[in-house]
Parts: C-alpha cells; sequence; structure tokens
C-alpha cells in the first residue's frame, strides 16, 4: 500500500524539523560558563564614575551630558544623563521618536504648547518620569540645578518648533 502524505502531514513534518534545526543551532552557540560570564556586558557606574561633557549640540549651550549607552544619532537604545544649570530653557520642541525622561536630582517643569509659558508647565521633582510619544510639542525648564536621564531608540532629534530656536543650540 502506498503512503500518501496530507497538507496537514507535510506541515507537521515542517514545523518539527524547524524546531529540531532552531533548538541545535541554540544548543550549539558559544556561552561563556563560570561565575563572571558575560560580565563585559554589564554597566556598573556609580555618579563620580560618570564621564559629564558639554551638551548635546541639539540643546541650548550650558547644559551636560553623561552617555551611558549608544548615541541619540545612531539606531538603537540610548540612555543619557543631562545636566541643566538653574533658569536652562527648552524651548518647544518635538521628537520623531518616543523618549523616557527620569528626574534623578533637581526640579524639572515640563509643558506642552508651541510656546514655552512657565505658568502652564507641571513641576516634577527627584523620582518623576514622564513619557514623550513622537511628536508631541513640548518645552521645558529649570528652576535649580537638575539632573535628568533620558532614554529611547534612536536616532533622537529635536526639531524646534520656531526657526529662531534653531540658532540657541552650539
Amino acid at each position: 500500500m502506498k503512503n500518501r502524505w496530507t497538507a496537514p502531514d507535510v506541515t507537521t513534518v515542517i514545523i518539527a524539523v524547524s524546531l529540531l534545526v532552531a533548538s541545535s543551532a541554540r544548543a550549539s552557540e558559544r556561552r561563556p560558563t563560570g561565575p563572571d560570564a558575560g560580565t563585559e556586558q554589564v554597566i556598573r557606574l556609580t555618579p563620580a564614575e560618570l564621564k559629564w561633557t558639554a551638551g548635546p549640540p541639539m540643546l541650548p549651550s550650558r547644559a551636560s551630558m553623561a552617555v551611558i549607552e549608544g548615541s541619540f544619532s545612531n539606531p538603537g537604545p540610548f540612555t543619557v544623563r543631562l545636566k541643566f544649570p538653574a533658569n536652562y530653557r527648552i524651548p518647544p520642541h518635538w521628537h520623531p521618536v518616543k523618549v523616557t525622561v527620569t528626574v534623578i536630582s533637581g526640579t524639572f517643569h515640563m509643558g506642552f504648547g508651541d510656546e514655552l509659558d512657565t505658568g502652564k508647565g507641571k513641576m516634577l521633582p527627584a523620582g518623576s518620569i514622564f513619557e514623550m510619544p513622537a511628536m508631541i510639542h513640548h518645552f521645558g525648564w529649570t528652576s535649580e540645578e537638575t539632573v535628568i536621564q533620558e532614554h529611547g531608540v534612536g536616532p533622537l532629534s529635536v526639531n524646534y518648533l520656531s526657526p529662531a530656536h534653531d540658532g540657541v543650540h552650539r
């Protein structure tokens, strides 16, 4: 008697072979072993170990930054701390990607809209978090030295609403 393969039989064989190939590929990957395996990928930094440089050229001068991972200008994840002096202003702008911000120290004020209006913002003390979806018009300012941590998936740009503000950065 001749065996006939039906479509469900063929599908089952294809799935089984695919799973077998995938599991053997994973098993053959070289994984480091031992107590320190993979430690070269670990980031452990105290605040004193951060390397502060001039802020990104897309922001008004006087900001500082410490890059933890990635880059604003490249595709992929980035994590950066930004330090702003007292009375720092970030004009209204938008980003093409979502960013998440945590206030590390000080107080960051953030508002929505097309004009920087300090009467229309929210005070965000240390420990506060805000997530900014792509394309939202917003602005920020400080009343004291403030450090924020910003992370997302780049590339990230700052698109100022007023052409006059394009010249405020370096």
